[in-house]
């Protein structure tokens, strides 16, 4: 089966444009917000996972000088550590990136909300988030709950109004059917976040369904677990390099691809793959899908059930 772009039959990268940055690193517009990004992002969660605090500053400081404006958080990661880390690494620079993290109400509401934004802020040594996002919508329950009366999407109008968030979004791992059902109330959401990789079948999901509409609403699309998440088992198992797998996830119609980053050396391997990116051929993406059919489940943890974003995988006591 085709991917989405050529089964529309267009360029597969029409939906996004893109313009060269000195040093390299190109930037792609974020669906309507007009706002450019650089195509890979630097994920929080992995960032407090370097080796100490200031290994995390370096890294930042050193995506940010070669060209990667993208910085992407949760208010639960690593129960807020993630969040103190990037604030502290920022200080000074906070308006050389586009900031981003996500509210992790999985059901709660507004007020609650709104306390983890405060938190958030406090954490991140800003009075204001680029981007705020409403984290792992897991549930049909949790799609009723956002946009029902005291539920989160009020939080996410009252920041906006508050000047201390510019735009919104959503994320999910598991579900395509969620992110469309999350799409048909019509909220202007400005971006969602979502995975993008090379191990989904051919089948309906992400790369088939959810990606077209969102670029068919105008909405900025931002990818995840291109490794598959960690740990990268199929990388390790010799199935595909990194290189294969960014380049893929690079190659589909969105802005940028936020990556985990837990050393220098990572970091420096990942520009290195966004300056001399060239879009994948379909023929080959279809041979390195064909290759890694069968082993989604193996290759992609974000997919277990008692998995949950920022905790790993949860298994039972």
């Amino acid at each position: 089966m085709m991917a989405a772009g050529a089964i529309l039959g267009r360029p597969l990268l029409a939906a996004v444009d893109a313009q060269p940055l000195d040093p390299g690193i190109p930037r792609r517009k974020l669906g309507r917000t007009g706002e450019m990004l650089s195509m890979i992002g630097l994920g929080g969660h992995t960032l407090a996972l370097a080796s100490g605090e200031e290994e995390s500053i370096r890294l930042v400081h050193e995506a940010v000088d070669a060209g990667i404006n993208l910085m992407d958080n949760a208010w639960e990661y690593h129960e807020g550590r993630a969040e103190s880390l990037m604030g502290k690494a920022l200080e000074g620079m906070r308006d050389r990136v586009f900031l981003m993290t996500k509210v992790c109400t999985h059901g709660k509401g507004t007020d609650v909300a709104m306390k983890m934004m405060e938190e958030s802020l406090q954490r991140l040594r800003t009075d204001h988030l680029d981007l705020w996002m409403i984290h792992a919508i897991e549930k049909e329950s949790e799609v009723e709950a956002a946009f029902a009366p005291g539920g989160v999407v009020e939080a996410l109008e009252l920041a906006k109004k508050q000047g201390k968030v510019r735009f919104t979004g959503f994320t999910g791992h598991r579900d395509p059917p969620l992110h469309l059902a999350m799409l048909k109330h019509d909220y202007p959401f400005d971006a969602v976040l979502l995975p993008v990789n090379c191990f989904e079948p051919d089948r309906t999901g992400f790369r088939s369904e959810v990606v077209p509409e969102l670029n068919r609403r105008g909405i900025g699309i931002l990818g995840m677990k291109s490794l598959g998440g960690t740990p990268a088992t199929a990388v390790a198992e010799g199935k595909i390099t990194a290189d294969e797998a960014i380049r893929f996830s690079l190659s589909q119609p969105i802005t940028s691809q936020v990556l985990g980053m837990s050393s220098l050396q990572n970091l420096r391997d990942n520009i290195a793959i966004a300056r001399n990116f060239s879009p994948m051929p379909q023929a080959e993406m279809n041979r390195l899908t064909a290759r890694l059919a069968g082993g989604e489940s193996r290759f992609t943890q974000y997919t277990h059930p008692d998995y949950r974003d920022g905790q790993g995988l949860m298994r039972p006591a």
